[in-house]
Parts: structure tokens; C-alpha cells; sequence
């Protein structure tokens, strides 16, 4: 469990340190969309992973992390995790389920350590992410996060 006391990126940092994953975190400009995201973070707009809080109808969570320009595919992850029902929480659910605001969730340091589930699309590159305080970006090569995770990896995605 990692300390609530600290800053979102404080508590990124300390969590990836605690499982020996290397992490990069910068401060960036805010952007309107997606495009102008990566154009920022000068990578591709498929480099940026949304890390998406979705709540199970027993009040539990799983992280999806969503690289851009995809969205879940509600049947596909309904039937990886079993279930018949999901949703994406409201902004004060996802604060409490994670520590973190909307813009700014990433699985690393959330005060509760939800399942991760990963699409397969983000597996073999290096990604940015939320770093756990607006206007912070952090960088991770995606199959070392997965690893460090214990995510599981499956097709939750559809194009956008």
C-alpha cells in the first residue's frame, strides 16, 4: 500500500520504485485533444494510454489501460472478467476507488491496488500515462509495466 500522505506523482514514483520499474515523469502543457496530447509528448497519439477505472456491480474495480484512439469493447471485457455488468464510475467513485482524479489515474501508487487489465495493442513500445497529478506525464516501456502490474493482457479494445 502506498502512503495516501503524498503527492500523485510522489506516490507514482514510490510505487514504481517499490516494483522495480522505471518510470519517467515530466511536466507537460495541458492539452484539448488527444492529437495535440502527443504532438506535446511529440509521440503517437496510440503511444498515450488512458488508464480507465471500471467499477463491477459488487463495488469492486479493474484498471483498463486504453491506449488512444481505442475504446473498451464493453462485450469483450465484460467476458474476459465474467461478469454482466460494468461501469465507467462517476469522477468522485474513481477518486475514491483510486486516490487519484480523472486526467490523472495510472494503476502506480492508487491507494487501492485494483486489478490491471492491459490491451494487447500497447504490449511492445515505450507509453505515456497519467502520473497521478494534472499537468504530469510519465513514460514506461509497456511490457515491463505489465510485468510489474501482474496485468492481464486480452483484446478489450475497439478502433474510436
Amino acid at each position: 500500500m502506498v502512503d495516501a500522505a503524498l503527492t500523485g506523482a510522489d506516490r507514482v514514483r514510490a510505487d514504481a520504485e517499490a516494483r522495480g520499474l522505471e518510470v519517467e515523469i515530466i511536466e507537460r502543457p495541458a492539452a484539448r485533444s488527444l492529437d495535440e496530447a502527443a504532438e506535446l509528448l511529440g509521440i503517437t497519439p496510440a503511444d498515450i494510454v488512458k488508464s480507465l477505472v471500471v467499477k463491477r456491480s459488487d463495488d469492486t474495480y479493474v484498471f483498463a489501460l486504453v491506449p488512444g484512439g481505442r475504446k473498451i469493447s464493453w462485450p469483450k471485457l465484460r467476458n474476459l472478467l465474467g461478469v454482466n455488468k460494468l461501469q465507467l464510475p462517476d469522477a468522485s467513485l474513481a477518486l475514491a476507488a483510486t486516490g487519484y482524479e480523472r486526467g490523472t489515474i495510472t494503476p502506480l501508487g492508487s491507494t487501492t491496488a485494483w486489478p490491471v487489465v492491459a490491451d494487447e495493442t500497447i504490449a511492445g513500445r515505450r507509453v505515456s500515462m497519467g502520473a497521478g497529478e494534472h499537468g504530469r506525464s510519465l513514460f514506461v516501456d509497456a511490457d515491463r509495466l505489465i510485468e510489474a502490474l501482474d496485468a492481464t493482457v486480452a483484446d478489450i479494445t475497439d478502433p474510436e
